[in-house]
C-alpha cells in the first residue's frame, strides 16, 4: 500500500515537473514586436496655416476622419494640415507642427502618441480668448475625457466631453471659465485613443492680440525646468512678462525661482519665497535684468505644482511650458532652424543632423547652466545621441508671422508587445 501510494506521488511529481518544463518552454519562445506608437499632429482651426515637418518622404499618415483605415505616404519632409488632424506612423522621428494667422501670430509644438493625462499652464478664457481646447480620438472606438479647469478666483471646474471614434471635438476656453484670465487646463483620459492640443489666441474686435500653441507641460512636481523663455523689450500696452502657478493639491505651496542666463544663476528680488493659493492659478511678473534675450527657470517647491511663462515677443506672445530630463530621440527639423537653449549643471550633449543632400553632421554641445545652439537651415532631422544627466532642453522659433517655442521631447518612445501565438491543440483538441 504505501508502495502504490510513493508511485503515485512520484508520477504526480514527474507530470507536474513535465507540464512546468513545458511551459517554461513556451514561455521563452514567447516573441515580442518593437515599434513606435502612431503620432497625432492637431487639426488646423479656421483662418490658420499649418505646417508639419515629418522625417522622411515615405512617412505615412492618415486623415483623422476619413473613411478610408490606409496610410498614404507624406511624399514630402514638410507639407500642410489643410483642416482636420493627422495620424502619423513616425518610426520615431518625431514630427513637428507649426500654425500662424498671416501677419498676426505664429506657435509650434510637436506631434505626440495618445496621453493619460496632459496639463497646460497657458490660456485665457476672458472677453479677449478665442482659442480652442482641441480633443482627438484617433482610435476605433468612443472616447471619453475629463477636462479639468482652474482659475484665478473660480473653483476647479470639470466637464466629462464624449469624442466619437475616429473624429474630434473643439471646446471654446471661453466656455471653460468663462470670464476668466487665467487657466490652467488638466486633460484626463478615461477611455480611447486620446489627444489634446490647446490653441491660445487672444483679440479684441477685429484686431488680433497674437497667439501661441501651449505644449503640454510636465504632471505637478516639487522641482520644475522651463528652459527656453525669451525676454524682448516690454512692447506698449502689451501684459509683463509672467510666471503662472498652480498648486492642484491640499495645501498652499512656498516656491522659490531661480533664473538661469549668461549672465548666471540668480533669485529675482520677491521671488526666493512666494506663496501659491491651493487650488487657485496665480500670476507673477518677471523683470529680470539680463544681457542675454534668453534664459531658463527653475521652479522649486514645497508641494507639487505646474508652470509655465508668458513672454511677449513684438505683436505676438509665447508660452514656455516646462520640460522633463532630456534624452536621445530624434526630431524633424524640415523647415526649422530654432535656437536649441540646454539648462543643467553640467551640459554635454552629442547630436547628429542630417542636411539636404543626405550629408549628416555631428556636433557637441557643451557648457555649465545653460548652452545655445542655432540648427542651420538645411537641417533635415535632428538626432540627441548622448545627453548628459539632469540636462533639459526647449527650441525658440521665429518667423515672419510670430515666435513660439518648442518642447524638446520624443513624441512616442519605443514599446514592446507580444506576438499572440497560436495553440493548435485548441484548435484541434
Amino acid at each position: 500500500m504505501k508502495l502504490k501510494r510513493f508511485l503515485i506521488v512520484g508520477i504526480s511529481l514527474a507530470l507536474l515537473l513535465a507540464s512546468s518544463n513545458a511551459l517554461s518552454s513556451s514561455i521563452s519562445r514567447q516573441q515580442f514586436s518593437m515599434s513606435y506608437p502612431s503620432v497625432v499632429c492637431p487639426s488646423t482651426l479656421k483662418g490658420l496655416a499649418s505646417q508639419v515637418s515629418v522625417g522622411s518622404r515615405s512617412t505615412k499618415i492618415h486623415r483623422v476622419g476619413s473613411t478610408s483605415a490606409k496610410f498614404v505616404k507624406s511624399k514630402a519632409l514638410r507639407f500642410p494640415i489643410p483642416t482636420d488632424p493627422i495620424l502619423v506612423d513616425a518610426q520615431g522621428t518625431t514630427p513637428v507642427v507649426w500654425q500662424s494667422r498671416q501677419g498676426s501670430w505664429a506657435g509650434g509644438s510637436i506631434c505626440s502618441s495618445p496621453a493619460a493625462s496632459q496639463w497646460f499652464v497657458g490660456g485665457s478664457a476672458d472677453i479677449t480668448a478665442r482659442g480652442k481646447l482641441i480633443l482627438v480620438n484617433s482610435g476605433l472606438s468612443e472616447s471619453v475625457a475629463d477636462v479639468n479647469v482652474w482659475s484665478g478666483t473660480s473653483p476647479v471646474n470639470s466637464k466629462a466631453v464624449s469624442v466619437k471614434a475616429n473624429s474630434y471635438e473643439l471646446l471654446g476656453l471661453d466656455t471653460l471659465a468663462p470670464g476668466e484670465s487665467s487657466i490652467v487646463i488638466k486633460v484626463v483620459s478615461r477611455s480611447g485613443r486620446l489627444n489634446a492640443f490647446v490653441v491660445d489666441e487672444r483679440g479684441k474686435g477685429l484686431r488680433t492680440l497674437g497667439g501661441d500653441l501651449v505644449s503640454p507641460g510636465v504632471s505637478p512636481a516639487k522641482q520644475l525646468f522651463i528652459p527656453a523663455i525669451p525676454l524682448q523689450p516690454k512692447v506698449k500696452n502689451a501684459p509683463a512678462q509672467q510666471l503662472r502657478l498652480l498648486a492642484p493639491g491640499d495645501a498652499d505651496a512656498n516656491v522659490s525661482v531661480e533664473v538661469i542666463s549668461g549672465d548666471g544663476r540668480f533669485t529675482p528680488v520677491g521671488f526666493d519665497n512666494i506663496t501659491v493659493k491651493k487650488g487657485q492659478v496665480m500670476n507673477f511678473p518677471l523683470s529680470p535684468s539680463l544681457a542675454s534675450s534668453v534664459y531658463g527657470m527653475r521652479i522649486n517647491s514645497d508641494e507639487p505644482i505646474v508652470a509655465g511663462v508668458y513672454a511677449n515677443v513684438g505683436k505676438d506672445f509665447v508660452w514656455s511650458s516646462s520640460v522633463p530630463a532630456l534624452t536621445p530621440f530624434t526630431i524633424a527639423m524640415t523647415g526649422m532652424s530654432p535656437l536649441l537653449v540646454f539648462v543643467g549643471d553640467d551640459i554635454k550633449v552629442e547630436l547628429e543632423l542630417s542636411v539636404a543632400g543626405g550629408k549628416k553632421v555631428s556636433k557637441s554641445i557643451q557648457g555649465n547652466d545653460i548652452a545655445f545652439w542655432r540648427v542651420p537651415d538645411n537641417a533635415r532631422n535632428l538626432s540627441f545621441i548622448r545627453v548628459s544627466a539632469n540636462t533639459y532642453a526647449s527650441a525658440l522659433q521665429a518667423s515672419v508671422n510670430g515666435f513660439g517655442s518648442i518642447p524638446l521631447l520624443a513624441g512616442s518612445v519605443l514599446t514592446k508587445s507580444a506576438i499572440p501565438t497560436a495553440n493548435i491543440r485548441v484548435l484541434n483538441p
